[in-house]
């Protein structure tokens, strides 16, 4: 099984960094394979509504959001961390997310998702549920750990010391691994929900 972990954080060896790693050493554990890329600090622009993804079968702009797509494709899970930023993800991050989602056309029914907020002091739980809209919206269902998933830190390294972050971090991997394990179990003997073809409706006619 495989993980891809996302750090949107423009500081590769920073607090987020640091909150990833935590998972990293308990899905090595448990004999998960791991990948993590760092989006945060490239210049990765926001998604234009150009459909051209549609035709090409990939993003128009050519960057980090075409380099993960094979590989989220391949992954069971998906990690997503960011800093957060006036109490919400990053801009990159969400660019990034925007994109991604939006150009891949592959299924990610039961591919499972875990959103990570880094924070000083305020807004991840604001984070998280911004978070969180990429996986509900993609049939993908979402890991949780024993309290929301955040770590608080400024000076780098200083997450660290937040020990019951770290705690959180474990049992997020933890759950995320039973839950990945759990599904491939259930496909092989179920195989995925029956998809109806969907219905769009606007709001104005």
């Amino acid at each position: 099984m495989k993980v891809l972990l996302i750090n949107g954080s423009p500081h590769p060896d920073g607090n987020t960094a640091v909150a990833l790693r935590e998972m990293e050493k308990v899905f090595a554990q448990g004999g998960i394979e791991t990948e993590t890329m760092c989006v945060g600090n490239q210049a990765i622009r926001g998604c234009i509504a150009c459909d051209g993804c549609a035709k090409a079968g990939k993003c128009v702009f050519d960057d980090a959001v075409n380099e993960a797509a094979p590989k989220f494709e391949a992954a069971d899970g998906l990690v997503v961390a960011s800093p957060v930023y006036y109490a919400s993800p990053n801009g990159t991050i969400e660019s990034f997310l925007d994109r991604l989602f939006y150009s891949t056309s592959f299924d990610k029914t039961m591919k499972v998702g875990a959103a990570v907020a880094v924070a000083r002091r305020a807004g991840t739980t604001a984070t998280m549920d911004a978070l969180n809209k990429y996986f509900s919206i993609s049939g993908m269902p979402i890991a949780t750990s024993r309290y929301w998933n955040d770590v608080f830190g400024c000076a780098p390294g200083e997450a660290e010391q937040d020990g019951e972050g770290l705690y959180v971090m474990r049992t997020l991997a933890r759950n995320m691994a039973f839950l990945m394990k759990s599904i491939a179990l259930g496909k092989e003997k179920y195989g995925l929900p029956e998809r109806e073809p969907r219905v769009g409706t606007n709001f104005i006619r």
